[in-house]
């Protein structure tokens, strides 16, 4: 088959999947079209690589000057997303108000610009990073928040899944590259195996909870085969793109999140809680020992690391020494610039020259905004984590996806920046811990039963949380409405 050939046969396989995924009784906006967009830029290329411009390298000048193309591109798509989410007032700030520590997070990342040396890049970047937030809320205000997160899944995945495997196998050019070390890797839509690998996690995980549901539903409801299909299809490309990318630290997270995805249906599981956590206590102490410890060697060979992490502790051992302050960091991703750059460089071995980015998620937080960064994004995690589980307590379909992705996040951050802004991991964390807490302060759907979002709203400081499940997503019609 020829290249082109593959490639009409590719883009008229994904209008067939959009095509049997469709679900009339669960409608979106129009504006849910943002966040995706954003997803399929954040999850491939810089704008300006597919529009053919020179694209912002590893180069210290281009990475203070950045792309203008890109700029606009997401100033565009912020923009819009702003008014969107003014234009949906009380949903909004119902959920900023009931997810303080991420707020908290932001107004830090924003003071941090002061002691920044480079704080006019810090401020362009942190336009971004709120970018992040603002189309997690996009998604999370919508009128039914399930159907929301299910169709920016199915749209992102249905787009980045197929066209990688598209690239891999009949555009080499395009969809393959070298590591430092000379080595052949598969990147698909992206620019490395590792980001193939984390776009392909986020959605492989997401589809793997649809599959999970749909495969729970009633057997007569109208249209769950051909969605089964389509899903099912989906998650197979998800499997094989893992595998391709060699992405070690996404092939493990995804397994562990696997694990719990299915185990948190287990009846020892539900509505028991002290099980809950024992679970997740165990698959993160696994996955340390996996990815860290590993008795050290054989379990670290096996799913492709070397001993020293493939060079990821050359990499800590050089940056810290770097650090320019313990306490507060240098500044709003700022580490990365300048002659702390040079300096790391300089420490590390020629083939892991032009590195910018720490390889652990915590120590990238502790290297830009310190300690008290560590800290908030600790809290973060924690409180997402708690409230996720008070979530899977009342309607455990949805907050076992949200487990997962807290739990996914945290476990990921050992040997990747799963921290920063414009990362899947992050931005899939950002959306659980938002929708785990909208939904733990009775703000979790805006399509409770006989009652309005401002009726959930004038409600929620009066109302008991035992009596929640009335009127929010744990509601037993509700839930039906929403996965069926």
């Amino acid at each position: 088959m020829t290249g082109f050939l593959a490639l009409f046969v590719c883009t008229v396989g994904v209008l067939g999947l959009f095509y049997l995924d469709r679900d009339r009784s669960a409608p979106t906006s129009k504006a849910l079209w943002l966040p995706v967009m954003w997803l399929w830029i954040v999850g491939s290329r810089p704008a300006s690589a597919w529009l053919g411009f020179r694209e912002a390298g590893a180069d210290p000048a281009q990475l203070l000057e950045g792309s203008p193309v890109d700029r606009l591109v997401f100033e565009i798509l912020l923009g819009i997303g702003i008014v969107v989410l003014i234009r949906r007032g009380s949903r909004t700030r119902a959920l900023l108000a009931a997810n303080w520590p991420i707020l908290i997070y932001f107004v830090y990342c924003l003071l941090s610009i002061l002691w920044s040396d480079f704080p006019g890049v810090a401020f362009k970047r942190w336009t971004k990073a709120i970018g992040d937030l603002v189309m997690v809320l996009i998604v999370l205000s919508e009128a039914d928040q399930v159907a929301a997160i299910k169709r920016l899944l199915a749209r992102v995945g249905f787009v980045l899944l197929p066209f990688s495997i598209l690239l891999i196998k009949y555009f080499g050019q395009l969809g393959r590259s070298y590591d430092p070390d000379g080595n052949p890797m598969n990147t698909g839509v992206t620019t490395n195996k590792n980001s193939l690998g984390v776009i392909t996690l986020v959605i492989a995980l997401g589809v793997l909870w649809r599959v999970r549901v749909l495969l729970r539903a009633n057997k007569d409801e109208p249209g769950r085969r051909r969605r089964l299909v389509a899903n099912g299809v989906l998650l197979t490309f998800a499997v094989l793109l893992l595998a391709m990318a060699h992405s070690a630290t996404s092939t493990v997270c995804f397994a562990l999140g696997a694990v719990l995805t299915f185990s948190t249906g287990l009846p020892a599981i539900r509505g028991r809680p002290w099980a809950v956590h024992a679970l997740v206590v165990l698959i993160v102490l696994v996955s340390a020992v996996t990815m860290l410890l590993g008795g050290a060697e054989g379990a670290l060979h096996a799913i492709g690391r070397q001993s020293n992490l493939t060079g990821r502790t050359d990499i800590w051992n050089a940056v810290i020494p770097v650090a320019p302050n313990a306490v507060i960091g240098a500044g709003f991703e700022s580490f990365w610039l300048g002659p702390r750059l040079y300096q790391v460089w300089a420490r590390l071995p020629s083939i892991y020259m032009h590195v910018d980015e720490a390889h652990n998620g915590y120590l990238e937080i502790y290297l830009n905004l310190g300690l008290v960064g560590v800290s908030f994004v600790v809290l973060i995690l924690l409180s997402g984590y708690l409230s996720a589980v008070a979530a899977f307590r009342r309607d455990p379909m949805f907050g076992s996806l949200l487990l997962t992705y807290v739990a996914a996040a945290a476990i990921y951050g050992v040997s990747e920046a799963a921290f920063r802004m414009l990362c899947p991991a992050w931005i899939f964390l950002v959306l659980a811990v938002v929708a785990s807490r909208g939904s733990f302060r009775g703000v979790g759907s805006w399509q409770g039963v006989g009652a309005t979002a401002d009726d959930v709203l004038q409600l929620s400081p009066m109302m008991p949380s035992g009596a929640w499940p009335r009127t929010t997503m744990s509601s037993e019609l509700c839930a039906r409405s929403k996965y069926n």
